[in-house]
């Protein structure tokens, strides 16, 4: 590949699940013993996948990792995003993790019963759209919130993790989710309060790319970096794998996460990589669109159809 090619903006929540793309971007490329043929360049969004969608859409990334969820949900809009799926990451489900403020479980949980109490209450995200939007409905879903014609929760969008956090202690919203570890730390200093958990029922990390990128009508072949950049994180995952205690070390002394050694190693014990970030099973894209349907997230007939939602990535 010619060396004038721009590097590849790849876009990524920094948390505990970017471990393998740090390992791609700062050791596996640059210990290749030629020149590496694509150049990733990482960048983050705290904020999450709600963010990433619309810095695709600006066109200010390439490449995103981010949420199953989030992700499908977007390329259900009547107007499709300018994304498609192109691979996957994580293949175990994550755990979200409902959360309120320092002293307001009382209010939000049924002592008796433990059955939570947050219909129609006020939901913080981080964004319309991100993961902890769509999985606001997934919850209604499963407790029996939904009704026709009514939403189940009053969303309060308070932009980042600090924000749903404080938004919960200051009377702005009451409950939020997040994912489970990253929500520990302030569970054990008591900022926030723990009171219930929602795994995703497929698979929840996804890789998707700008449409500009793969082919279509501006060009009818594949960006040359995106069978690189997938081939190589393959790589870096295989190394993630088989260095448990360098991915330890990492996430432990980071300074854009915040975990300690103790939470990384059992974060490690629950979650597993994909071998290969080139698949895509198109049954776990289907199930996904149907969750999100009968959650009432997206509308049947709306937005792409499942086959034209993922691209394959071919050398």
């Amino acid at each position: 590949m010619p060396h004038s090619f721009p590097p590849l903006r790849v876009g990524y929540v920094p948390e505990h699940f970017s471990t393998p793309l740090h390992l791609l971007a700062d050791t596996i490329l640059s210990s290749l013993p030629q020149p590496p043929s694509v150049v990733v360049q990482l960048v983050p969004f705290p904020s999450g996948t709600g963010h990433m969608i619309t810095s695709l859409d600006s066109r200010t990334i390439d490449v995103a990792v981010g949420l199953t969820e989030g992700f499908i949900a977007g390329l259900c809009k009547p107007t499709p995003p300018h994304y498609r799926l192109i691979g996957s990451y994580v293949s175990s489900p994550l755990r979200w993790a409902v959360s309120t403020g320092s002293s307001r479980k009382s209010e939000l949980v049924d002592p008796e019963t433990g059955k939570l109490k947050l219909k129609a209450k006020k939901l913080g995200v981080s964004r319309i759209g991100s993961g902890s939007y769509v999985m606001g409905y997934v919850l209604a879903d499963r407790e029996g919130w939904l009704e026709d014609g009514k939403e189940p929760f009053e969303f309060v969008v308070l932009n980042d993790f600090k924000g749903l956090r404080d938004g919960v202690n200051n009377g702005v919203a009451d409950a939020f989710m997040w994912e489970y570890f990253t929500s520990k730390k302030y569970y054990e200093t008591k900022e926030i309060t723990h009171i219930s958990d929602l795994p995703t029922p497929w698979p929840s990390w996804h890789i998707v790319a700008h449409t500009s990128l793969l082919p279509g009508s501006t060009s009818p072949h594949m960006d040359p970096r995106l069978p690189l950049f997938l081939t190589h994180l393959n790589g870096a995952i295989a190394h993630f794998n088989t260095h448990p205690d360098e991915a330890v070390k990492f996430i432990s002394s980071s300074t854009e996460m915040h975990y300690s050694e103790e939470d990384a190693r059992s974060w490690l014990e629950t979650v597993q990589f994909v071998k290969d970030t080139r698949e895509v099973k198109m049954e776990v894209v289907k199930e996904c669109v149907e969750v999100l349907q009968k959650a009432g997230v997206v509308k049947k007939g709306e937005g792409l159809p499942v086959e034209e939602m993922v691209v394959k990535v071919e050398d």
